[in-house]
């Protein structure tokens, strides 16, 4: 990624402070966001503020990827699954090794609904993300996400596939897939969670 340090504005309380922080000084809340965690409990209006902040410093350093994975947080959290899909690409032109862009990536093509209304290559693309950060990083959640798409699309359908959703489940599991997690994706997900995940 490009990590060059950017002066800019505090997000929420408008301090000079620039992209080596993790922290305002002032405000105490994050200066760039790297995880989803960061933006999770935020209420939308400062979600907002943030994203506009963030487009603002992307017009002036487009080629900042902090700025640009920050962004599509805010995107994802504001359910701007197309503009985030757009920016975890982006993110992914960058720096490939990141397990978490591919996860949210896969996320963000889903744009809100149920695999089984997606066509076929859609599902594939998500379905290559997924494979690709768990071959960087292993993670339950990662893996609970592909048993969903197992589920939901190709049982649904009646697809043959490998694994199947109850071995991508089983893997999850053991893994160590948290509450937290699972709560929490099915809240991004915008969709009901079925009874079989």
């Amino acid at each position: 990624m490009a990590y060059q340090i950017v002066d800019m504005k505090c997000p929420n309380c408008g301090a000079q402070v620039d992209t080596g922080q993790n922290i305002c000084t002032y405000c105490k809340n994050p200066v760039v966001i790297s995880t989803f965690n960061s933006v999770y409990a935020m209420p939308l209006p400062m979600v907002s503020k943030y994203a506009s902040v963030y487009r603002n410093e992307l017009a002036s350093n487009p080629d900042n990827s902090e700025l640009g994975y920050s962004v599509a947080f805010c995107y994802l959290k504001l359910k701007l699954y197309d503009k985030a899909n757009e920016a975890f690409k982006k993110a992914l032109e960058e720096n490939f090794d990141n397990s978490e862009a591919f996860f949210y990536a896969a996320v963000s093509l889903l744009g809100g609904k149920k695999p089984f209304l997606m066509l076929r290559p859609v599902i594939d693309e998500i379905e290559s993300y997924l494979n690709a950060a768990n071959m960087i990083e292993p993670k339950g959640i990662y893996w609970y996400l592909l048993a969903y798409i197992k589920q939901d699309y190709f049982a649904r359908k009646k697809f043959n596939t490998s694994p199947t959703y109850e071995e991508a489940l089983s893997q999850a599991q053991a893994l160590g897939l948290s509450d937290f997690d699972v709560n929490q994706l099915w809240e991004i997900l915008s969709v009901p969670r079925p009874s079989e995940l």
